[in-house]
């Protein structure tokens, strides 16, 4: 049985047998001895995005007092459920999305990167804890590479179309809705749009 430690453009954590593209974490340990999840599914606000492989390193997943490892289908999915790249295994995509907040003037130069989890993971969890509502916005105005949902479904905007997401991966083109709610939260928009490269699943060019 898949583990409960697959993250939708929700932030939401589910079982289901795909794995994706990237893994991550949400800054340490929230599962028990059984592998179930406890009420807050987050350790800390350093929520972040890593490699699926690394050095060659491997480990059993959810270990006791490990942190909990995440799965995510691309970026796009990671980013919008609040995390970031790693400094560690993705440091060349950290260092691009630190210096395009800075090009976009919400970081200063040299600033700790905990400013990001704070508005990033920070926002999340509020949302999660139910807390804030989430944003309304007009699709259009998202960069490529951003995520919003409408009814409760998600979809990546793309070259100026939407495409709905699965956790098997992208459906075809459709036309912006007019009105839906951000997913992608506000300041990695502001990375996408200063520059920054999203990962996208392979689906996206297959329809």
């Amino acid at each position: 049985m898949p583990l409960r430690n697959r993250v939708d453009p929700f932030g939401h954590l589910h079982a289901v047998p795909e794995r994706g593209l990237f893994m991550g974490n949400r800054g340490g340990c929230f599962h028990r001895e059984d592998q179930s999840l406890k009420a807050r599914q987050w350790a800390s606000p350093r929520w972040i995005i890593c490699r699926l492989d690394f050095k060659g390193r491997r480990r059993p997943l959810m270990r006791p007092g490990h942190y909990t490892e995440l799965f995510f289908l691309d970026e796009a999915t990671a980013l919008a459920g609040g995390h970031r790249p790693c400094f560690e295994c993705r440091r060349q995509e950290a260092e691009a999305f630190r210096q395009a907040l800075i090009q976009a003037g919400r970081l200063q130069p040299g600033a700790s990167i905990s400013e990001v989890d704070a508005l990033a993971a920070g926002a999340m969890q509020q949302v999660l804890a139910g807390r804030r509502a989430r944003e309304s916005i007009t699709p259009a105005q998202l960069p490529d590479g951003a995520m919003y949902a409408v009814e409760g479904k998600a979809f990546l905007v793309h070259a100026g179309r939407a495409r709905a997401w699965s956790f098997g991966g992208y459906g075809p083109a459709l036309p912006l809705h007019e009105a839906g709610t951000r997913l992608t939260p506000e300041i990695s928009c502001a990375a996408i749009n200063s520059g920054y490269e999203v990962a996208l699943h392979t689906s996206i060019g297959s329809v």
